[in-house]
């Protein structure tokens, strides 16, 4: 396995400390490799080493001043409220990731980023959700990330439409897979009994869905012409 595999099978294991070793060892041979920075700010941001990583940032951006990893991560180690607080390689996530029924879920996204992008990713980071016609973009930023699966985003398109909060954080990040944590702020009035989230069991129960017109068809269906391409 060449050294940069290395360093990029290091990074999505969470070894730290040895994808620094390796980014320095390709960064010594050239030191104008991009991606070998970019994964050094990224293991230095990791590990709470803010001064070393805005120096990796800033050299990708000598090297390439439009390169949008860098001065996006260079803007957020420059904000004054931002906190590290780095435990055995990973951040502590204050809770975040705390599950609760029919309020939390860990969804695997669908049609992902180019991998320089996941590259760029950490988990516990804010991300935001947008809908885009009936599906429901997930961003770093300005930055697409991926798409929610479309059972899930129709179900919560219905209650974001209607006034509901959701927060969302990367859980985690690999080349090929990219996981996230959504979790439910506030319910919207409208649907108060209902959960945004549903277990296993509880969605083999609708694997068929009632078509407009059906005598025992959903009657919000009649007033939410979005959720229907």
């Amino acid at each position: 396995m060449s050294i940069k595999n290395q360093a990029i099978q290091t990074a999505l294991q969470g070894n730290w400390s040895q994808a620094i070793t390796l980014n320095k060892g390709l960064i010594k041979e050239n030191p104008e490799d991009i991606d070998a920075l970019n994964r050094l700010a990224l293991a230095y941001t990791i590990l709470g080493k803010v001064r070393e990583a805005k120096s990796a940032y800033q050299k990708v951006v000598n090297i390439d001043p439009l390169n949008s990893i860098a001065l996006r991560n260079l803007k957020r180690l420059k904000d004054k409220n931002l906190k590290l607080a780095p435990s055995n390689g990973n951040y502590h996530i204050n809770n975040k990731f705390l599950e609760e029924p029919g309020k939390t879920k860990v969804i695997e996204l669908i049609n992902i980023a180019q991998a320089k992008v996941v590259e760029g990713l950490r988990t516990g980071q804010s991300l935001t959700l947008s809908i885009k016609r009936f599906k429901i973009f997930v961003l770093e930023q300005d930055q697409y990330v991926g798409v929610l699966p479309d059972d899930i985003a129709t179900r919560l398109i219905k209650f974001l439409k209607a006034g509901a909060i959701y927060e969302a954080y990367l859980k985690s990040a690999s080349a090929h897979k990219v996981s996230v944590f959504i979790k439910e702020i506030k319910r919207a009035k409208r649907y108060k009994d209902q959960p945004s989230f549903l277990s296993n069991s509880e969605s083999a129960l609708l694997v068929k869905a009632p078509r407009r017109g059906d005598k025992d068809g959903d009657e919000d269906e009649n007033n939410e012409p979005y959720l229907e391409e």
